[in-house]
């Protein structure tokens, strides 16, 4: 793979850059290049927000359509991003590492259902209701587009947390300016060409790759009406302080610590629980905000929990992502893996004991790849057990009753995910109750389009996906009759 990209999707247009530097993506497996494409610079978000702004702005603009005609786009551009299937799996995982099993699943026919969702939400969608008001006369209460939105999105999961986004802004008549991580640029061009092909109007989606910085400037650009982020807990600090200062609406999708609490009835049989332990567990690498990584195991059990995540670990399939065979890939990048390996080191000076990985693997000696790790004998004050390590490490973490194990699990900066695994959905279900987080799964997670999805505490603010991910991207208006 090699690609060339000159040009900015802008205004439903390829613009040229306004300087000549580049961003050029490594594959993770390989450490070899893949090609390169232009890095916006402040210009190049000046440009963006001034073609999103026109098409919000505009009488006869994306804002004033029926809400049905503009499902009938959003139709399009799902498909459009389908007949492209392939090459987003191609593109995604060659530059993040996510393995092509993966990817297929949540990097193509993901992001297009959470667009169909929002279509078939757009056309169901009332935008004004009367009702009567307390001292006479009536009140109508209008649901308008917030509009302008910067959609700042991370590389671990492109396309589907872009769609969590652009979908629902889209739905309800915003526009959008699209800033891609520097790592994961090519599947952002295929997104714009999907959307070019299926006829978004001018202006309504704009897509320009940059760096922090610019990411800075788009954030508190003066034309931006809200600002959508998924990535780090320290990133998302600052730019709720700049849209505090300016009183900017504001969706943040942070960090994660999630407990999966294995309560002392489980099966622990892993041609059962496997696959489900997997999503939870260690999906794309390690590199995913809800997972479970702080395993929960009763003391009565714990030694057979150990054996059990120590044989699921070690079992799983370590090689080139492009491979279909492939369960764990490399980090996204060098820094990355760096950051992981740092954690383990870290782990093993507070007295924690690896039962399986710990390194990097055997005959792998190109691209960014880490053994899964399973760290035994993990107090919850522990910094494995406390930061998030976004990679393939697990901190087993023992607990003498149900009550002890809500408790640690509550015992976080963190309140994103989490799962409880039990032989007794109801009981599981009523502990999960129990767990400060934005959502949870009893045997099972995956964050479904048609349910809220966000954090608590350090891992953010608002909701994405669900008819509530529409609501972010509304503001009311009330008019007295």
């Amino acid at each position: 793979m090699s690609l060339r990209y000159d040009t900015f999707y802008v205004g439903s247009e390829w613009v040229r850059p306004a300087t000549d530097r580049t961003i050029n993506p490594l594959n993770a497996s390989t450490e070899e290049p893949l090609g390169h494409v232009p890095e916006g610079v402040e210009a190049d978000i000046d440009n963006a927000v001034a073609a999103a702004r026109a098409a919000f702005d505009a009488p006869s603009g994306w804002a004033s359509w029926e809400s049905g005609r503009r499902a009938e786009v959003m139709d399009r551009f799902a498909d459009a991003i389908d007949r492209r299937a392939d090459e987003f799996v191609a593109r995604v995982s060659a530059q993040n590492g996510m393995p092509v099993a993966v990817a297929r699943q949540l990097e193509t026919g993901y992001p297009s259902a959470v667009l169909r969702f929002y279509g078939g939400l757009a056309r169901e969608l009332s935008v004004t209701e009367t009702r009567p008001g307390l001292f006479g006369g009536s009140i109508e209460v209008r649901k308008l587009p917030v509009g302008v939105v910067a959609a700042i999105v991370p590389w671990n999961f492109p396309q589907a947390l872009s769609m969590f986004k652009i979908a629902p802004a889209m739905a309800s008549g915003c526009t959008l300016v699209v800033k891609p991580s520097p790592e994961t640029v090519l599947d952002a061009y295929l997104l714009a060409e999907a959307a070019d092909e299926a006829g978004v109007p001018a202006g309504v989606l704009n897509i320009v790759p940059a760096g922090r910085e610019v990411g800075a400037h788009l954030v508190a650009h003066p034309g931006v009406d809200k600002v959508a982020f998924t990535g780090s807990t320290t990133a998302g600090r600052g730019i709720a302080e700049t849209c505090g200062r300016l009183l900017r609406p504001v969706t943040l999708e942070l960090g994660g610590k999630s407990a999966a609490i294995v309560l002392d009835d489980a099966d622990l049989d892993l041609a059962k629980i496997g696959e489900g332990l997997f999503g939870a567990t260690l999906l794309n690498n390690g590199q995913t905000c809800f997972l479970g990584t702080r395993v929960l195991a009763p003391r009565n059990r714990y030694a057979e929990v150990v054996d059990a995540f120590t044989t699921f670990a070690g079992s799983l399939t370590i090689g080139d992502a492009s491979d279909p065979a492939t369960q764990i890939g490399p980090m996204a990048t060098a820094q990355q893996r760096d950051r992981v390996e740092s954690y383990i080191t870290k782990g093993r000076g507070e007295g924690a004991r690896v039962t399986t990985g710990g390194g990097r693997p055997k005959g792998l000696e190109r691209g960014w790849f880490i053994q899964p790790t399973v760290f035994a004998d993990v107090d919850n004050s522990a910094v494995i057990a406390q930061e998030e390590i976004f990679g393939p490490v697990l901190s087993l973490i023992p607990y003498d009753d149900v009550d002890d194990a809500v408790r640690i699990a509550n015992d976080s900066d963190f309140g994103l995910g989490g799962t409880v695994w039990t032989a007794d959905p109801e009981r599981g279900l009523a502990v999960a109750h129990r767990v400060r987080t934005g959502t949870i799964g009893v045997n099972r997670y995956i964050p479904d389009p048609a349910a809220p999805f966000g954090g608590i505490k350090a891992s953010g603010l608002g909701r994405e996906l669900g008819p509530e991910g529409l609501t972010g991207y509304q503001q009311t208006q009330t008019v007295y009759l």
